[in-house]
């Protein structure tokens, strides 16, 4: 990846995002993060994650810092970058149903209700803002994206893996990336659901 491009690793929450920074990093791509969110049950290798990303859209002065690098976004400020910078988006995807019930144990955990929204309107909602997303990025003129399936990689790391490479140029550490899938760490699979 070239040094005036920024890595943007995005996707619904509880999709595979932490992993993917932890794979870039492993690849030879410099994460932008501040080790402020320490690592937990729910993510036991660490987040990734910049603060002042959590700033958009006020707070865009981070992204000089991130040229070359790979930064984690959350999918609801996509929308908020600006352009004047090249974005190659890693978006992580996951089966809606997984993701629904990773949240749900994660916001038991913090003491907190996850049945405010029924699970069939949490689907729902995630079908459509996906959609959303992926169109705000087709429609961006400095994103680029390549989809990944965290369920896909998962199982058959090597290839997606190899896709990725290519999708950021080559030059990454293949056989690293793919010791970071930790199949001990997919925990909520949606034929236990």
């Amino acid at each position: 990846m070239d040094e005036e491009t920024i890595a943007v690793v995005s996707g619904l929450p509880r999709s595979g995002t932490s992993m993917m920074m932890k794979m870039l990093e492993m690849g030879g791509i410099t994460p932008l993060t501040d080790h402020e969110r320490e690592a937990n049950i729910d993510n036991p290798k660490g987040y990734y994650e910049f603060e002042r990303v959590k700033k958009l859209p006020e707070d865009t002065g981070w992204l000089e810092q991130a040229k070359g690098k790979a930064v984690k976004v959350l999918a609801e400020l996509i929308k908020h970058l600006p352009e004047g910078y090249d974005y190659k988006i890693v978006f992580m995807e996951r089966h809606l149903e997984e993701i629904i019930e990773s949240q749900k144990k994660m916001l038991l955990r913090k003491g907190e209700d996850p049945d405010d929204v029924s699970d069939e309107e949490l689907y729902d909602m995630f079908i459509k803002y996906r959609a959303m997303l992926k169109e705000h990025i087709k429609e961006h003129p400095s994103m680029e994206a390549i989809y990944i399936s965290y369920n896909d990689i998962i199982h058959s790391p090597q290839e997606h893996v190899g896709r990725l490479n290519r999708f950021l140029n080559g030059g990454l550490d293949v056989e690293k990336m793919v010791e970071v899938v930790d199949e001990d760490l997919y925990r909520n699979r949606a034929d236990d659901i």
